[in-house]
């Protein structure tokens, strides 16, 4: 028998403004990311910097709003004074996050420079591991101050008249996490501080500056006790919290796998409790967001499990484990030689997996307000060492950016059918409890207004059922139906390559159709569906 489910939005359901920035990337040199990746000189491609114009091709094409960079773990021991200036005269240095050289070809002014011609907006992070509150200082000036000093002068010798248009500095990455270089993990109250002094300084050399304090990666051992200490030190001086969260479930557990926004949301109420309880007891109307700036979904397995606090004991060791090291090996990466394979198999379920995290985003419109896919540079927007392609990740994070930036997120109401995910442990750091009666239909829904459009965003998590979705939308009168774009394949071991490209790609379904104030879709199972309204003419 079909199973169905019944999603009600209504234009009196208002959530909040949904801002472009939700739907950014992450980049962060991690092996052919940058060297080989964005830049390669050898590139048939290759512009007159050794930048892949393919690649800031298709990063135009999709519409990026904007790019987090440059890092990530790498940050926290990059100098970004060694990367100025002519070639000859920069300095070689090791990568202590990722046992890489780093030659600094690509250094400050290459990264803007590629964000410039990729058409999206810089944001950038700070060293604030092994660099200092002067050094932070030194950085703003030299990208923000229109001239007359020292680093704004520099800057324009090395060729950049211009004040770089940078909005948003990231202070620090991670910095309550043990493998972090430079860890504040030991002293949430000192980084507060710190991070408050340094915001401090960036708005008084740039009034209009936004700043981030790093707040949430590591959920194992002092959460929240650390954002806590943390943000109260510097609620009154920056703008967002930065949260970080990889989903890992055991292989083949696809439920758990796509049970994502549960776990995430999860975490969000206990990250708005306490920036609403520190607003309380500051006595501030100031409202604290959320940049979301890496997040990801992958199956992972099972390993070695010891027991502490909640089960974990030292999340630390469970990273080094992550690259097992032998011997001090560090990898210098050729910007014409591209190690990193291509990935083919399970792209539905990491399409579905990211989906459904950029729908928790929109759900949480009022609060995060910042987005940073971690593959969206590399995954979603796929490469290798020659070619670009898109991913299955790529459509329903193109739909998103497209049809749901600046418009008003609409809290959807869900009915149907539920599952059940079991409690499990694959190590120290990745950990999760068990959920009941989660909603195999999920949703979010945004409606322009102003163009009389709404986009209704639904994914059937069900691995077993197609459901009919029964769509309410009677509280928009006079819209009709538009579109039913789905996109689904019988074998979700396979995914689209550079050969390949369109093993996943979205299609219309023609047979939805609307009755009544109402869209009845048939959504299949493991699906991704936007339905799409317009209000009609006259």
């Amino acid at each position: 028998m079909l199973k169905t489910a019944k999603v009600t939005v209504h234009p009196d359901y208002k959530i909040a403004k949904v801002e472009k920035r939700l739907f950014g990337a992450f980049l962060e040199p991690i092996g052919n990311w940058v060297y080989g990746g964005i830049y390669n000189p050898k590139h048939p491609s290759a512009d007159e910097m050794g930048f892949r114009q393919d690649i800031l091709e298709a990063v135009r094409e999709f519409g990026m709003p904007a790019v987090r960079l440059p890092g990530g773990n790498w940050i926290s021991g990059w100098e970004w004074k060694n990367s100025i200036g002519p070639l000859e005269n920069r300095k070689v240095q090791l990568d202590l996050a990722w046992f890489q050289i780093e030659p600094n070809i690509v250094g400050l002014d290459e990264y803007l420079e590629w964000t410039k011609r990729a058409n999206t907006e810089p944001m950038f992070t700070i060293n604030l591991g092994t660099d200092d509150l002067k050094s932070a200082a030194h950085l703003v000036e030299y990208c923000r101050h229109e001239g007359g000093t020292y680093w704004s002068e520099l800057r324009k010798k090395y060729g950049h008249p211009e004040p770089y248009p940078i909005k948003i500095w990231y202070l620090g990455n991670e910095m309550d996490g043990h493998w972090q270089i430079g860890s504040w993990e030991k002293n949430p109250v000192g980084f507060g501080i710190l991070t408050h002094e340094v915001s401090k300084v960036i708005k008084w050399i740039d009034c209009k500056a936004e700043t981030v304090l790093s707040g949430v990666s590591d959920y194992s051992k002092h959460f929240p006790e650390w954002l806590m200490e943390a943000l109260e030190q510097c609620y009154e001086s920056v703008d967002y919290v930065s949260v970080h969260y990889y989903h890992s479930a055991p292989e083949g557990d696809i439920a758990s796998y796509l049970n994502v926004s549960s776990v995430i949301e999860e975490r969000l109420r206990a990250i708005f409790a306490i920036c609403d309880y520190l607003q309380a007891k500051i006595g501030t109307p100031k409202k604290m967001y959320i940049s979301f700036d890496e997040y990801g979904v992958m199956f992972g397995r099972q390993g070695e499990v010891t027991y502490g606090r909640r089960g974990w004991k030292d999340a630390s060791k469970v990273f080094m484990q992550f690259r097992p090291r032998e011997e001090n090996v560090f990898i210098k990466h050729e910007p014409d030689k591209f190690v990193r394979r291509r990935r083919t198999s399970y792209q539905m379920l990491e399409a579905l997996g990211v989906a459904s995290i950029l729908l928790t985003f929109i759900r949480n419109a009022d609060r995060i307000k910042i987005g940073c896919m971690t593959g969206g540079l590399g995954g979603a927007i796929a490469f290798d060492g020659e070619h670009v392609w898109k991913n299955a990740s790529y459509y329903p994070y193109y739909q998103m950016n497209r049809l749901a930036a600046e418009g008003m997120s609409i809290l959807p109401v869900v009915d149907g059918p539920t599952f059940n995910t079991q409690q499990y442990a694959l190590n120290d750091f990745n950990q999760c409890h068990s959920y009941e009666d989660v909603q195999a239909i999920e949703a979010a829904a945004v409606h322009h207004e102003e163009k009389g459009e709404v986009d209704v965003f639904i994914i059937n998590r069900s691995v077993e059922d197609d459901i009919e979705v029964s769509l309410d939308v009677r509280g928009f009168e006079g819209y009709e139906l538009v579109e039913h774009v789905e996109m689904y394949t019988d074998d979700i071991t396979k995914g689209n390559s550079f050969e390949s490209p369109e093993v996943i790609v979205p299609t219309l379904n023609t047979k939805t159709r609307m009755e009544d104030g109402k869209v009845i879709a048939l959504t299949r199972k493991l699906s991704w569906n936007v339905i799409r309204l317009s209000k009609k003419s006259g």
